[in-house]
């Protein structure tokens, strides 16, 4: 269902360029995240990322195409306007990944990775709002 806006509510132009902003950073640190984990060697991923290490090279590997469909999914709807809706589907998504990602973080007192989390959580919360509720971008038609 296709969400349409009155002309008297049209969110401003401020919101707009915002939301903007944030895909555009969600799906850069996303996609660059999900590319690192698919593409760099596990020797060198544990150096970067200690988990990595600790966990099997197949769930690090599925963590990377989960980063890389969040990031794509967060943007590419919207810019292309062929089911926007799913821009909103996938900013719920990385806010469960970035919930996820701290308790994990969290159990095993890697606190110093937090603070990319807590960056991240409330930019994906931002996303979802304004995508989702207050400028949603239509299909083309």
């Amino acid at each position: 269902m296709a969400a349409t806006i009155a002309p008297s509510v049209r969110p401003g132009k401020l919101l707009r360029r915002s939301l903007w902003g944030a895909q555009i950073v969600v799906a850069l640190v996303f996609c660059a995240a999900g590319v690192v984990k698919c593409l760099a060697p596990m020797s060198q991923l544990s150096g970067m990322l200690p988990w990595a290490g600790q966990l099997p090279p197949v769930l690090v590997r599925m963590l990377g195409l989960i980063d890389l469909a969040g990031g794509l999914g967060i943007f590419l709807p919207s810019l292309t306007r062929i089911k926007p809706s799913l821009t909103v589907q996938a900013a719920f998504g990385c806010i469960a990944l970035q919930l996820s990602a701290i308790a994990f973080h969290l159990s095993r007192g890697e606190v110093s990775v937090l603070p990319l989390n807590f960056v991240l959580l409330p930019l994906c919360i931002f996303v979802f709002w304004g995508r989702g509720k207050r400028a949603p971008i239509l299909p083309a038609a």
